[in-house]
């Protein structure tokens, strides 16, 4: 499973790129033959990235040694993962539509399943705000074969929700008909701004945030992410560095907007990607799940401070 090949570079639309990845840097293919992987996040103080391979309902953990071990089959077909501040595991189940926390000796609860009485779509992406409060989108691909179980959805929307630091029901956050699919979402440096993409919408939204989290004042930040059409790439992960730029999947590799709005290039990789995250002990190894392999690329910016990150 493992692998050395570097693969493609950068792609500039602007010289503003290489204030943050060094010009003619690679793409370096880290592990391969995987079914379609997501969900990478990394471990701050052992110094491991887990990730998801839904289609194969396993999760998996990357040393940089360059070991690839199981460490969940079957994993209810998880996709996104993070930590809290207690470095307790956040894993969005497509199977069993669910939010779960795992803390560090195993035990696993379930922080979200329903809203107003029904079954959750599949949770698919979460963060955690500074204040506690942890929030997640909630498009139906969980329930697509493959990627998920198969079954009738019981909610008629796809949203996105906050869960109060002190635990409770799932707050919806946005209109119910705002969106198709959400699916990444991202705070900005200061968590002034909450951004949310729609992936067959190909755009990414932003709202103002107040202290404790909540949002309002949705408007447009981003379109046309490439088209939409899965094959071609699509908004779908989705990180903000420490400089509030908007690192996102989509057509060629990741995508960078700077926080005025403007594509400032592609990081370019040879596979579909399907998520981003920092690792490494200078956080600034950038890794990328994408489709059957796991890459990595050099930055020089980190990403947003997030909670679990201390």
């Amino acid at each position: 499973m493992t692998s050395t090949e570097t693969g493609l570079g950068i792609e500039a639309k602007s010289d503003a790129i290489y204030e943050l990845v060094e010009e003619g840097t690679q793409v370096e293919k880290l592990a391969t033959g995987f079914t379609f992987t997501e969900g990478p996040i990394w471990h701050p103080k052992e110094h491991y990235l887990l990730f998801s391979d839904m289609p194969g309902d396993v999760r998996r953990k990357y040393t940089p040694d360059g070991k690839v071990v199981e460490v969940r089959n079957f994993s209810n077909k998880c996709n996104g993962m993070t930590y809290d501040a207690d470095l307790n595991l956040l894993v969005c189940e497509h199977v069993t539509s669910s939010l779960i926390r795992e803390s560090p000796d195993g035990t696993r609860e379930i922080i979200a399943q329903e809203f107003e009485g029904e079954e959750l779509n599949s949770p698919n992406d979460v963060c955690v705000h500074s204040s506690g409060a942890i929030f997640f989108s909630d498009p139906w691909y969980g329930r697509f074969p493959g990627f998920g179980h198969p079954r009738q959805r019981r909610l008629g929307f796809q949203g996105v929700y906050r869960i109060a630091p002190g635990g409770g029901d799932p707050e919806l956050m946005i209109g119910r008909e705002e969106f198709e699919m959400p699916n990444g979402i991202c705070w900005s440096p200061d968590e002034s701004l909450f951004y949310i993409n729609d992936t067959p919408g190909a755009y990414i939204r932003v709202y103002d945030a107040a202290p404790d989290g909540t949002i309002s004042n949705g408007r447009m930040f981003f379109e046309g992410v490439g088209t939409g059409v899965i094959e071609d790439g699509i908004p779908d992960g989705m990180k903000c560095d420490e400089r509030g730029n908007i690192w996102v999947t989509g057509p060629g590799g990741i995508w960078i907007i700077s926080a005025a709005g403007e594509h400032l290039g592609t990081i370019k990789v040879p596979e579909n990607t399907g998520n981003l995250t920092w690792g490494g002990e200078d956080w600034r190894t950038v890794y990328i799940p994408s489709s059957t392999s796991l890459y990595s690329i050099r930055a020089m910016v980190g990403p947003r401070h997030e909670p679990y990150m201390g």
